[in-house]
């Protein structure tokens, strides 16, 4: 079984073949989505990018395009001095599933 990192989003994620996840919001409106992989682990066999693995390539299908995630709260209280602070976010999400890591 293969298995890659990809960076999208700012964020790197270990993926392999038939792996559904959930990444930041995709700036395409295509249905099939290519990532160009920083590492990838094909049995034994390691290949490390600087910074991409050349020649290498991961393509994921879009199951869901833009959904919101669950409501994140901060909140910002100081005792004594009538402070009190209540903000929200909703990250956009995708929602992609892995089908060939080559």
């Amino acid at each position: 079984m293969s298995k890659a990192i990809i960076a999208t989003g700012g964020k790197q994620y270990l993926v392999s073949e038939g792996q559904t996840l959930n990444v930041e919001l995709l700036d395409t409106d295509d249905k099939q989505v290519t990532f160009e992989p920083l590492l990838v682990i094909d049995g034994n066999n390691v290949r490390v990018g600087t910074p991409s693995v050349a020649g290498a390539t991961v393509t994921a299908d879009v199951v869901e395009a833009d959904r919101q995630a669950d409501k994140v709260t901060s909140i910002r209280y100081k005792a004594k001095k009538r402070v009190h602070k209540v903000r929200g976010h909703r990250q956009h999400l995708a929602t992609i599933k892995v089908t060939k890591i080559a």
